[in-house]
């Protein structure tokens, strides 16, 4: 179990260590370490993970490591009390590099917050960013299987099970690009319909 908890904090660290963006860029790598690397979970339960993620209060990502250390304990027949250990270990492992690196990075923004280096890489850091939500977004859309050097995609069913899925998800995609409706409002209407239709 201890080994257990060991990986959990590191895989956690190292992703709150190295990812730029918030929470909805970095589940593309939480998927991949917990999904693909380790194989804790299942992609389906991933989903599932960062719907309920979503819908309850907080960043995605924390909530997202919350329940992944949660299931990742109790699922490997530990017990719901290491369900809970495992939940404030891999949350607290992904918040600690955001402390330690928020403290450097204010002292040296304020030694260098008028240099145009830095200014310059800051700026260079936007699309990245973009690419990792776009990402996260895929992910959640498709599953990936590499045959030699090109990938191929396979629609995750349990996500879009039926044509009406597909036109919650259009609808929903259409109001968010219209900005006739706030993404709360969005998640909660599309949350509402599902629950009445399926």
């Amino acid at each position: 179990m201890t080994g257990l908890l060991a990986q959990l904090f590191f895989t956690f660290f190292f992703i709150g260590l190295f990812n730029f963006g918030g929470g909805v860029a970095m589940l593309s790598l939480i998927q991949g370490q917990v999904v693909t690397v380790h194989g804790w979970i299942t992609q389906e339960m991933f989903t599932d993970i960062v719907a309920i993620s979503q819908t309850t209060p907080g960043p995605i990502a924390i909530n997202c490591a919350t329940y992944v250390g949660y299931e990742v304990m109790s699922g490997a027949g530990y017990g719901q009390l290491a369900g809970v250990a495992g939940s404030v270990l891999a949350t607290f492992a992904l918040v600690l590099p955001s402390f330690l690196v928020f403290y450097l990075v204010i002292r040296v923004f304020y030694k260098f917050h008028e240099s145009r280096t830095f200014t310059d890489t800051m700026r260079a850091l936007r699309p990245a960013v973009a690419g990792l939500i776009g990402a996260a977004a895929l992910l959640l859309m498709f599953r990936s299987e590499w045959h030699g050097l090109l990938p191929q995609l396979h629609l995750i069913r349990a996500n879009f099970p039926d044509w009406t899925s597909w036109l919650i998800f259009g609808a929903a995609l259409a109001l968010g690009l219209s900005r006739k409706a706030g993404p709360i409002a969005i998640i909660l209407g599309a949350g509402v319909v599902g629950l009445l239709i399926y």
